[in-house]
């Protein structure tokens, strides 16, 4: 019944109400007031959760079964949702369910009691039989023991109903297995699959280790404005709101870099916001309209400064989650699997460099139509798209096209050239310079980006100028320009190192997840 009401188009409160189970559920609401029972009490105290029983007590003695009826052994008191329930003669057991995990536990008909009930209506075991469902949510209180088998077990001397239930769980063999609904229905995928909920525990660690590294070295965490009046520091469609007491259009922030920028030129020295970015474009396996970004900025850094400090972070997170800064099994977008080693350093490759190595394309011997001509022969670029493209714009797209699916093994990738980037500050090596390229650098592991960094451009004559190409380039799409941006750089931005990572997919390679939409909580979805 749940794989219908999941999958059903129209609105949801019409259509369950018309279903057997729900009608069934709603009539037990009635008659367990009745019975004297409240369905939703305000509060509950538990001593422990089902896995700290289970990680504390199942390799420890904590007696028989006879000596917990007698209350001679360690008593506790649980909550969780009944996941499980079989009666067996004089007994009945269940499971009980939370985020930590179960824990068996085990109702005696003449000994179970039940907060509220009116005995005189009704025994304590056959209330529990026949009005808590699977799904309710309970507490137990009782006392430990280990039943023949080894199974540690509680011997429920008092159950408070907590929460009951008017919709079913999923089927508790199939469970949840349709992707779109686990996706839609977020709340009973984490019911079902266990190791779901241990994805997203994992990614709440990985976003403290994040924030813990960055506090070590000193940097301060602070918040910038979602909605902006000019949307920059990437290219990207963006999302139009309005707000309606100021008459005014505003965006949703495709980047974070503008207003750190402007903090920096205000004085703070290290800073960094984990938050929500949005692009109005397409959806794939590594790839969702809202998503989470960390950028950091350190005054006096440079590019080199923020990959040694790119490559601790991500190893530094590896040894707190696994002990090792090597990952096991992880697959790259063919779904090859390979061993990650994260051990610092990383290999250190030139745009340039890494299309001869992993493309077998030399750009330097290469003529802008001859990359045009690789172009459109060997990837889904068409001929419209390359004839326009400036020099340094082509050798970008030779990288993409043929030498990035080659980076399993982390890499930064660095010395792009400047048509890539209008916020990146010139090369200092003179041949660099004079070719037009910036100190940026691209980190990439299992043939996917992970990091964009660069040293930070705080030339305000040259930012102009590349701003204005930029939106010259687009045209009628060009991002409006941020001339309060440009202001602040007038006014001194000192020299900086910036650096930009998805969480989600940093999240992804540490889970050994394929897909964001499996690393977030809520991914877009087609209504």
């Amino acid at each position: 019944m749940i794989e219908k009401i999941c999958t059903e188009d129209k609105t949801m409160a019409p259509e369950y109400h018309d279903y057997d189970e729900f009608k069934s559920r709603r009539a037990k609401l009635d008659e367990i007031r009745e019975m004297g029972v409240e369905p939703y009490p305000h509060k509950f105290e538990p001593t422990a959760s089902p896995g700290e029983l289970r990680e504390n007590f199942d390799e420890t003695e904590v007696g028989s079964f006879d000596d917990a009826e007698l209350g001679d052994t360690l008593k506790v008191t649980v909550s969780g949702r009944l996941v499980l329930f079989r009666a067996m003669g004089k007994n009945a057991f269940g499971q009980v369910q939370d985020q930590s995990g179960r824990v068996q536990v085990m109702f005696n008909r003449d000994l179970t009691l039940v907060e509220g009930l009116n005995t005189e209506m009704i025994k304590p075991i056959k209330f529990i039989e026949k009005k808590i469902d699977l799904g309710d949510i309970i507490g137990i209180e009782g006392h430990l023991f280990k039943t023949q088998k080894g199974e540690l077990t509680i011997y429920a001397k008092k159950v408070t109903l907590l929460c009951k239930t008017l919709l079913p769980l999923p089927d508790k063999h199939a469970g949840l297995v349709d992707k779109g609904m686990r996706y839609k229905k977020r709340w009973l995928d984490l019911i079902s699959n266990e190791e779901v909920m241990k994805t997203f525990e994992m990614r709440s660690k990985i976003t403290r280790y994040v924030r813990e590294y960055l506090t070590e070295l000193e940097f301060l965490e602070v918040e910038t404005p979602v909605l902006q009046n000019a949307y920059g520091g990437a290219e990207a469609d963006p999302f139009i709101t309005e707000i309606n007491a100021l008459h005014q259009q505003m965006f949703m922030r495709i980047a974070l870099e503008i207003p750190l920028k402007k903090l920096i030129i205000g004085g703070m020295q290290r800073i960094f916001e984990i938050g929500k970015v949005f692009r109005n474009e397409g959806l794939d396996k590594t790839h969702n309209p809202e998503f989470t970004m960390l950028e950091m900025y350190a005054a006096n850094w440079d590019y080199r400064d923020v990959m040694e400090c790119t490559e601790n972070l991500f190893a530094n997170i590896a040894e707190r989650l696994f002990g090792t800064t090597v990952l096991e099994g992880r697959k790259d977008k063919n779904g090859v699997e390979h061993d990650i080693d994260l051990t610092t350093p990383w290999k250190r490759m030139s745009m340039k460099e890494a299309t001869k190595v992993y493309g077998n394309f030399d750009v330097d011997a290469m003529s802008d139509e001859e990359m045009r001509a690789a172009l459109v022969d060997g990837s889904d670029f068409e001929k419209e798209d390359v004839v326009t493209m400036a020099r340094g714009k082509l050798i970008a797209c030779m990288f993409e096209e043929f030498a990035e699916a080659h980076l399993i093994q982390p890499h930064h990738i660095i010395d792009h050239p400047i048509e890539t980037t209008p916020l990146c500050k010139l090369h200092r090596d003179p041949a660099l310079k004079k070719e037009r390229f910036v100190e940026r650098f691209e980190t990439f592991i299992l043939g996917m980006e992970f990091c964009n960094a660069y040293s930070e451009l705080n030339d305000p004559v040259l930012q102009r100028e590349l701003l204005e190409n930029q939106a010259n380039a687009r045209g009628e799409e060009a991002v409006p320009m941020d001339e309060e941006f440009v202001e602040a750089i007038c006014q001194g931005m000192p020299p900086t190192g910036g650096l930009g990572i998805g969480m989600d997919r940093l999240t992804m390679l540490f889970t050994g997840e394929t897909s964001i939409r499996d690393v977030l909580f809520f991914p877009i979805m087609r209504d």
